[in-house]
């Protein structure tokens, strides 16, 4: 058995490890194209340098590593995405790759590596816990399915909604915030970890500007996904936030991303109204809209509500473990 690590040439070069892999953990999400996965390396996420390599046994690609290094907070860690074809398991490949990752954390001057392991199948945290990893944050993964929704219940949640927000109105947009609002977006879009658990994972809070969060827009729409946001204003500021985002091309599917509310202005039921305002205009955008998933902390029982209230039921979880190199 010949087997290698070396960097990788070309996305085409690991497409089949990834779609094999991500279908394997979450066979009901559907899984980027191999255009799509070109475009994802191609337009990186703004404030991240990249490495990837590509494991092989005998010649076959069989194993593949991406890391990604902050370039302007949490400049102590490197995340980790770590997949190997089921095929090859057991064989030293998910070893290989991680000794490289370590290796590159350090001479990065870097502390920790983090990454994900899926709980659908027992393989993710089995190797983590090999490697020494330590388990830092469990996300919970919850489906609402958009063809069974009853709309007198949505109704009258987001009518309880309004009662509890008087003074609030609502903004809403696709893709890049408008001028008057972008450094709201940046504010509370650098608030995401100290609001939301992030567990005993070793991070700190972002540090987002208007710039960031433009360029963060504009390269999700390079890669051919597009953003739906609705937003609370008050006094022209904007003060509560969520995002559902999903691939232009196929309306089926979409993803809720973040949702947060200023500190100053929570107990208004915001949270729930930008969740349903945004829901409604989605469904209007994307009036082939079908399922939308969600990650939320598990123990951040307060959106877990929300989402359960609205119709997401759980799927299943991810652990994001951490290692001190």
């Amino acid at each position: 058995m010949n087997l290698s690590v070396g960097p990788l040439a070309s996305p085409a070069d690991a497409y089949e490890i990834y779609r094999v892999c991500e279908s394997h953990d979450k066979p009901d999400v559907p899984v980027l194209s191999l255009d799509g996965f070109r475009a994802l390396h191609a337009n990186p996420w703004p404030d991240q340098t990249y490495e990837r390599y590509l494991g092989r046994l005998d010649g076959r690609p069989v194993g593949y590593l991406e890391m990604a290094f902050p370039t302007a907070d949490n400049l102590d860690n490197a995340h980790v995405e770590l997949s190997v074809l089921p095929s090859a398991r057991r064989r030293g490949v998910g070893r290989a790759l991680f000794d490289r990752a370590v290796e590159r954390t350090r001479r990065a001057g870097r502390k920790h590596v983090i990454g994900p392991a899926m709980s659908r199948h027992p393989d993710g945290a089995a190797f983590a816990a090999a490697m020494r990893g330590r388990p830092g944050l469990e996300e919970v993964r919850s489906r609402l399915d958009v063809r069974a929704l009853d709309p007198a219940v949505l109704d009258a949640m987001l009518a309880d909604a309004w009662r509890h927000a008087e003074g609030y109105g609502l903004i809403q947009w696709t893709g890049v915030p408008p001028e008057e609002i972008i450094d709201d977006v940046a504010y509370l879009d650098g608030r995401l970890n100290e609001d939301a658990p992030t567990g005993d994972l070793p991070v700190e809070p972002e540090k987002v500007d208007a710039q960031r969060v433009r360029e963060a827009e504009l390269g999700r729409a390079r890669r051919g996904r597009v953003s739906y946001h609705t937003g609370a204003l008050r006094d022209g500021r904007l003060v509560a936030w969520t995002t559902i985002a999903g691939e232009a091309a196929g309306e089926a599917h979409a993803w809720q991303n973040i949702t947060i509310v200023d500190p100053a202005h929570r107990g208004h039921r915001l949270g729930t109204l930008v969740k349903l305002a945004n829901l409604g205009q989605v469904r209007q955008l994307r009036p082939g809209l079908e399922v939308i998933d969600t990650y939320n902390g598990a123990t951040n029982e307060h959106m877990l509500r929300i989402n359960r209230a609205i119709g997401f039921r759980r799927v299943d979880s991810v652990t994001f473990w951490h290692l001190t190199v």
